[in-house]
């Protein structure tokens, strides 16, 4: 019975871990370094941190990125936040969708949007960088632009010419006070994505 057991378990790991499709990469952009921590563009670091510390994830440094793994329900999030800088994000991106064999209508990129009011958020399955330089070269490396994004809006109230200084600068009071709110939002989004799938949750979360 044991003997029978153990290799029951054994198929059962060997069969979810050849199912492509029960695996999804949440990708969190942003750029290393605690100058950066706190700074607008490191909206998807911040999610993907506040994920791992509600499910007491823990990132570990492996190639290109921190890793994190959590499961639910049969499926597999792999939580990245890429080791490269933000304008080199798509090497890290295409290297652990080939080495998790991840399709690309699993992965989800999270990304700060200057067009969305601040705490916005929308998904969307395909479009342009929109002159986000972490998406431009997730989108060479792919070689589509058809993947899914979660923009997380970060509004646009900057002068004229400050554009650079505003989306890494640090959140004002008041932001941060509304932050683990969106915060929470964010992580329900992520898991209906991976649970219920993409356009349920367009549905369920673009512009809550």
């Amino acid at each position: 019975m044991c003997q029978f057991l153990f290799w029951f378990f054994k198929q059962k790991t060997y069969i979810e871990e050849q199912n492509p499709m029960k695996k999804f990469l949440i990708v969190g952009l942003g750029n290393i370094g605690e100058k950066y921590e706190n700074t607008r563009h490191n909206i998807g670091f911040r999610i993907l941190d506040y994920f791992a510390k509600n499910e007491d994830l823990t990132f570990e440094t492996q190639k290109l990125g921190d890793i994190a793994t959590y499961k639910l329900k049969g499926r597999t999030f792999i939580l990245l936040k890429p080791n490269t800088y933000m304008n080199l994000s798509g090497k890290a991106v295409l290297y652990w969708l080939t080495k998790e064999k991840i399709p690309i209508e699993n992965l989800l990129i999270i990304t700060d949007d200057l067009n969305l009011p601040f705490g916005s958020i929308r998904l969307k399955t395909k479009g342009s960088d929109g002159g986000h330089n972490g998406l431009k070269d997730i989108q060479d490396k792919i070689n589509t632009t058809k993947y899914n994004r979660f923009r997380f809006g970060i509004s646009d109230a900057f002068n004229k010419g400050r554009q650079v200084d505003y989306v890494l600068g640090e959140w004002s009071s008041k932001e941060n006070e509304r932050l683990s709110e969106r915060f929470e939002k964010s992580v329900e989004l992520i898991k209906s994505f991976v649970l219920s799938g993409i356009n349920n949750t367009m549905n369920a979360f673009n512009g809550k």
